[in-house]
């Protein structure tokens, strides 16, 4: 699986990628995540509104930072 944490650096980018983190560690899984803040590579992925989490190259939430509990079901549900 692959996890992509999309954001130029603002503290809500930076918040989603330890929550993921987090989320990560909790499901035990062995997960490679990836910080991108390019804004050319990020608007590759039609993302308008970061911080944005990318899953298997999908965009699964776009514009705010989802609970643990949120970025653990679409983990699950990738």
């Amino acid at each position: 699986m692959d996890i992509k944490v999309l954001g130029p650096g603002c503290k809500k980018c930076n918040t989603l990628a330890e929550a993921t983190q987090k989320a990560v560690a909790e499901l035990s899984m062995d997960v490679n995540i990836t910080k991108i803040d390019d804004m050319i590579k990020i608007l590759s992925y039609g993302v308008m509104s970061t911080p944005a989490l990318v899953i298997n190259e999908k965009v699964v939430v776009s514009g705010k930072v989802p609970s643990i509990p949120e970025i653990k079901e679409f983990i699950k549900n990738a």
